[in-house]
Order: C-alpha cells, then structure tokens, then sequence
C-alpha cells in the first residue's frame, strides 16, 4: 500500500526539466541500447515538459474505466459511441476504409480497451530483402493516442509521424479494414541532433515473428514507403503512316540504374516507376566512335540489328558520342555544394556518404577551381564563402564539421547557392550548383511547380545543376528529376562510396563539364520501309514534333566525353508483328514522292540532333540517314557494346514489366550480357550481370 500511494504521488507531479545536456546524454545512451537490443525496441517518446502528451486523459480515463465506474453502464456507451462515431467520421473524410466500430465501441464500454493487442505488421520489404515481420503491441498505444514508432540505428528519434503513412487497420474477424490516422506532432531535441529524424529504409523488422493474432485482433499495417518517382506511362507502338516523327530529349542521367541495383542488392525488386530505361543504358561506358574535335562535338553511329526478344521486329540502335575535352584544357570550375543536412539525412547513407563523396570531388579538382558551401535545414546558411581549392584543407574541414538537424526547407537554399555561384561566376568557366539531397523538401515553396520555376529562372544566369540522390524511405526521385530537367542538369544517386567515384572523379569531366546544351533527338521514318515503332525509355523526355526547332525550348545538356544510346524497336512494312491495320484513306499519303532520289526511298529512317554551344542561344543540325548499309543480319554480328547495351534495355523493360519482354528471360539477357561484356576495366559489367541473376531469383519467389 505504501508503494502504491508513493506511484499515486508520483503520477500527480511534474519531474524537474532536463537540461539538454543530460537529455543528450540520455538520447546517447538510449541509442545505444536500442542499437543492442537488436533494433527491436520502440522509437523513445515524450516532450519538453515531462510528461506524456496524453497523461492527463490517461490520469482521468484510465482509473475511471479499470475501476470499471462505467463499464457497462449506460453512461460508457453515451461516452464512447460518440467518440467512435466522431473516428468513423474523420477517416471517411480522409477517404479511409472504415472498420467495424460497433465492436471497438463494445470493447471500449466493456473497459476491454487494454486487454485488446494489437498487430503492428509493416508489409514494404526492408532493404536486406526480408519482409518486415509483425510484432504485437499493447492497445494502450491507441488508447493513449499514441502511434507506436519504429527506430533504427542511427536514428536519435522519430518525432513526427508523417499523415503519408496512414496506419491501416485490419479486423481479421470481420474481414474488415481500416486506417488509424495521426496528426503531425514534433518534440524538441538535444542540441546537435535533428529533431525531424525519418526512416530511411522500409520498417525494419520489430520483434521476432510472433503467433498469428487471436480472434479479433486488429492489426495495424504500416506503409512507410514515401518515396516518388515520376509516374509516366511506356511508350507505346505507333504507326508511321500516321506519326512518323518521334522527338525527345537527351538524357544522360544515371540515377535510375544506381536505385535499381540497391533495391536488387537488398533483396527486394524495384518499383516499375523507379526504372526509367535509357538511364540503364547510358549508366555503361561505351566505346561508341567520337567526333575529331570539338568543331562538331558530336558524332551518330547507326546499328541495324533482328530484335532478340522478338524475330518478326527490328531494332535501331543510335550512339551518339561527346567530343572529350583533355584533362589540361578543362575550363576553370566555379562549384556550390548546396548541401540538404535536415534531420532526414542523419542516415549512414545520407550525410556521412555525401560528405565522402564530396571529399572525391575535391581532391580531383584543379588548385585554381573555387568550391562555396551552403546548407539547408529549415533555414539556408552560407558555410563557405567562395574559396580558392588551393586551400583544400580549409574546404575539407567545413565538409567534415556538416552536421544534421532541423526540417527541410530547400527552396531558400536553392536561391542562396545559385546567389553564390553568381557572385563567383567564371566568364568561358564552368559555373554548377551541386545540390545534395534525399529529396525531402517539405518546407517553404516546396511542390514540384515552385521549385521548377526557381530553377527554370536562375538557369537563364548560364550556372548548371546537378541533382545527387542520397538514401532511401523518403528518396523523392520525382522532384530530383525535375529539378535537373529544368534546370540545364543532371541527375545521379550515389548509394555508395564506389558510386561516388565513379560519378565524381571517373566522370568528372562529364559531370562537370558540357560541350553542349538544349540537345535534342528527332528520327523520322520511311512509311515506304517501316510500319511501326516503339521508343524504348525517353517517356519523362519527350518533346512535341515542333519543339525540335524551337529554340526556346529546355532539354537535356551533354558534358565532355558523354555518350547517349536511344533505341527503337521497329517494324518492317509486311511484318506479321505489324498491330494497326493499313489506313483505308491513306494510301496516297503513303506513296513515294515523284521527285524523291532512289537514295531516299531506300532509307530506313533519317535522324536530326540539334544542340547549342555553351553560352549561344542559336541550335546547330546534325543529320544521319539510316539505310541498309546500317543493318546486319544477326544479333551476333553486332558491335559488342551495341549488343551489351541491348540486353541492358531488355533487362531494364522487363523490370519495368513491358509487355514486349515478356516471354524474353531473365537467363536469356543474361546470356547476351556475358557474351558482349568485353573489356570491363572497372567491372560495372560483371555486376550488371550479378543484378540480372538477383531479379531472376526474386521473381521467382
């Protein structure tokens, strides 16, 4: 009795205010535990004031139903049935799936409210590849109104449980679901620790598999996936009698090929939407023949070849080559590393590797090169004023001392990093902002639109962006995208140090360095040859048929020694692949033009590219005629990258779930892959072919 009246008294009093260092201290040390215990405890909860946000319902509802004064009663169901009724009606406004109240309501006047567990069964597969396994949890978490969170190693808390990742409920005895909402609630953290920390990964497992949940258990599903790709439909086959003509845009973005290897290394297929095939394909070097010397910087190489995946279609393969500028007359770069170091990115794979990464980039560049940081979390901070790279330490040490907190707010330091890199503008020099980021932008103008228009403004001042990816759970590739099309960029997702290199330094001169900007790719076929043709990739790049010479319109920027591969799918007049019908009225339309040269009709296709220089406004032509001096008669006469970058396309569409692959196999992609690997200095080849063994056993689970 003496404990219980000395508990009594405790839970009426207010504990003193922890000091932040002592809250820091116990933040270390709690995470330590966690990290201990297996990753298997709940994300640490509370606020600046010591108690529970919910105590004081606790304090007047507990005792009042364990005591049972209402249980029962009429009294309980006028209490509870409106509350519940209140629930029903703010999940259907969410447009929610409602379960069945009636019986919550029954539990809850009967004080069975805590004797109620509760599944909590995270279904997003974790990034070893297993799936999240349930883990029951006291109902005195709903009760409590109080959203159970999930922490993982590095995490210092989980303090805002974002309304994306509604909590889905399942009755398994009624066969019923519904979502248990939770309204945004942040808590201040220790100093130096962000105090917005989001998972980074699909939930991790919580607890051993426990036993199946017991009659009319509700199980709570969370969905922490808020990661976002651009949702563009394939392209489809279109007829050359009524659309000959097909334009986009370059591409010469890597991102999409580094996410899909990390989800396939972790166990897991990616999202069809997060494959965007002509990023797989233009991941690989290639030894496509380049131009002579930057007069003409670019130079179009044409195979004609029988499409592996289907015998009644051809494919035309298009490799366009760089001129590449030598490492001694690389132009002077003036870089802005703007820097996302919000609580998001406080993630081994978030800052700690963009700090590595950036620390490649600085040792490969020239002494004369000037390097600026900013940082944005909540509010932008110039970190480094424009410095000379022949004071390296100095550069290093400001990358060292990053350290994460804070919301993300990168609208402010995109205006803040291009201000910078204006204010140190080289004239006949590289001028680039370097953003970094998971692309968490969730304060200030942050939908895609505004941050476009930034973006699509400051590009007029001649300063280029690249887009650097960083993590994943909350990975906003959408955004990412957008912002580097727009924005005379590019994109890339570093997911470890040896991408970082190969980005940064092996490519540094692509990276950092254009020969030519606005490039676009127009092709228009011969009715006379070819009756249908599928683009494969390019679908977020394309351009209306007179946006090709219109020189006002934004498109892709090629850097020094970059090659673009674009590959259509084609089929010959006569085909039985042919799937529209000959048009009744257009036969004249497709007749050949009384004046046209026997060259000509002959043709097969004819490909236009228009570019500008840097810093001119005026595009120039380039011009190929495809012909059969193009083709060759089997896949295995092909050049050997021609034939690597075609299993690459097949192996990106089957990811991308393309119908046209699919009946062609895993093995099949395989089998062209390791017969076309040739010289492969660096071994991006060889993994490549590890990742299609990784997808062939997954989608066969």
């Amino acid at each position: 009795m003496t404990v219980d009246k000395e508990l009594e008294k405790l839970s009426h009093s207010t504990p003193p205010a922890a000091t932040p260092e002592a809250r820091a201290r116990a933040l270390t040390a709690a995470m330590q535990a966690f990290d201990t215990a297996g990753n298997n405890a709940l994300a640490p909860q509370g606020n600046a004031n010591g108690w529970r946000q919910s105590s004081i319902i606790n304090w007047i509802w507990s005792p009042a139903m364990n005591k049972k004064f209402l249980a029962g009663s009429a009294l309980a169901t006028l209490l509870v049935i409106p509350a519940a009724g209140y629930l029903a009606i703010e999940l259907t406004r969410n447009g929610l799936p409602i379960v069945d109240q009636t019986e919550i309501a029954g539990n809850l006047s009967r004080g069975e409210a805590s004797k109620q567990p509760v599944a909590v069964a995270p279904q997003a597969p974790a990034e070893n590849g297993t799936l999240a396994e349930q883990s029951v949890v006291d109902a005195q978490a709903l009760q409590d109104k109080e959203t159970p969170a999930v922490a993982k190693p590095g995490a210092a808390r989980i303090s805002e449980f974002d309304a994306n990742n509604i909590a889905t409920l399942t009755n398994k005895s009624e066969g019923s679901a519904t979502a248990l909402g939770a309204a945004k609630r942040s808590a201040p953290a220790a100093p130096g620790i962000a105090p917005q920390q989001q998972l980074a990964e699909p939930m991790a497992a919580i607890a051993p598999s426990p036993a199946p949940p017991a009659e009319g258990r509700v199980q709570i599903q969370l969905d922490p996936n808020r990661e976002r790709f651009a949702n563009a439909a394939a392209n489809p086959i279109k007829s050359v009698a009524t659309d000959p003509v097909s334009t986009f845009s370059a591409d010469v973005d890597s991102a999409s090929y580094a996410f899909v290897r990390r989800s396939l290394t972790g166990g897991a297929m990616p999202d069809p939407q997060s494959v965007r095939v002509e990023e797989m394909i233009n991941y690989f070097p290639y030894d496509w023949p380049g131009p002579e010397n930057a007069a003409q910087p670019f130079k179009a190489t044409v195979t004609v070849m029988p499409t592996p995946w289907n015998h009644d279609t051809e494919l035309m393969h298009v490799a366009i080559k760089g001129y590449d500028i030598a490492p001694a007359t690389t132009p002077h770069a003036n870089l802005v590393f703007l820097i996302d170091v919000s609580g998001s990115m406080d993630e081994p794979d978030k800052l700690p590797l963009l700090k590595s990464a950036f620390r490649l980039l600085v040792n490969r560049l020239k002494a004369d090169d000037t390097v600026s940081i900013v940082t944005y979390a909540g509010n932008a901070g110039t970190v480094l004023s424009p410095t000379r790279v022949a004071e390296k330490s100095k550069i290093l040490s400001a990358i060292d001392k990053l350290e994460p907190g804070g919301s993300t707010g990168g609208a402010e330091g995109i205006e803040a990093a291009y201000d910078l890199a204006k204010q140190a503008f080289v004239k006949d020099g590289v001028n680039r902002v370097m953003l970094a980021t998971d692309g968490d932008f969730n304060v200030g103008p942050s939908s895609d639109e505004d941050l476009k228009r930034i973006i699509e403004e400051r590009r007029r001042d001649g300063i280029f962006l690249t887009v650097l990816g960083f993590g994943r759970g909350n990975l906003n590739d959408s955004l990412m995208q957008t912002l580097a099309q727009n924005g005379n960029g590019s994109a890339a997702y570093i997911d470890t140090l040896a991408e970082a290199q190969k980005t940064l330094v092996e490519e540094a001169g692509s990276t950092l360095f254009p020969i030519a900007s606005d490039v676009k790719f127009q092709v228009e076929f011969n009715p006379e040859r070819i009756a249908e043709y599928r683009l494969i990739g390019y679908e977020t790049r394309a351009l209306k048929r007179e946006d090709f010479n219109n020189d006002r319109v934004d498109a892709g920027d090629i850097g020094s020694g970059h090659s673009v591969t674009a590959i259509y799918e084609i089929t010959p007049k006569g085909s039985p692949a042919v799937m529209n019908d000959d048009l009744r009225y257009g036969a004249a339309n497709n007749a050949p033009a009384e004046n046209a040269d026997t060259a000509r009709q002959g043709e097969l296709a004819f490909v236009k590219m228009r570019y500008k220089r840097p810093g001119e406004d005026k595009s120039a032509l380039v011009t190929t005629p495809v012909n059969d001096r193009n083709a060759v008669a089997a896949v295995d006469a092909a050049p050997q990258d021609v034939r690597f970058s075609v299993a690459v396309a097949a192996f990106g569409q089957k990811l991308s779930r393309i119908a046209a692959v699919d009946s062609y196999s895993y093995q099949a992609i395989a089998d062209i892959a390791a017969a076309s690997r040739g010289t492969d200095t660096f071994g991006y080849r060889s993994d490549f072919l590890s990742l299609v063994r990784l997808a062939d056993g997954l989608s066969q689970r």
